[in-house]
């Protein structure tokens, strides 16, 4: 992640969005553990066994809905990206000609 000002560029990021197929409390951990914030929602089964336990079972993890909503416009441009046959299915062979490909793709969206 490109930095505004001197110094090394970032490595980790500051948030991270994902689905429920991400819900799992040695992913949350591993991310709590590096400082990294995270919106998840839980999974139905995970609910309903932390209700089983009672007071043992703690507390729900936090959960922003407005954050979480955000992640809609991601997965829509990546389908959409995806509608490009040669980008679907990564015809090029260089990295460059992939790029450009994808860029073009946008611009075209875009526009």
């Amino acid at each position: 992640m490109p930095r505004p000002g001197p110094g090394r560029p970032r490595v980790r990021p500051s948030h991270v969005l994902g689905d429920k197929g991400y819900s799992s409390r040695a992913i949350r951990s591993w991310l709590r553990r590096r400082g990294i914030s995270h919106t998840i929602p839980e999974r139905a089964d995970q609910v309903r066994n932390r209700l089983n336990r009672g007071s043992r079972g703690g507390r729900p993890p936090a959960f922003d809905r407005d954050i979480y909503k955000r992640r809609n416009v991601v997965e829509r441009c990546f389908n959409k990206l995806k509608q490009w046959r040669g980008i679907a299915t990564r015809y090029d062979k260089t990295t460059e000609s992939y790029q450009a490909a994808i860029t073009l793709a946008s611009l075209l969206m875009w526009a």
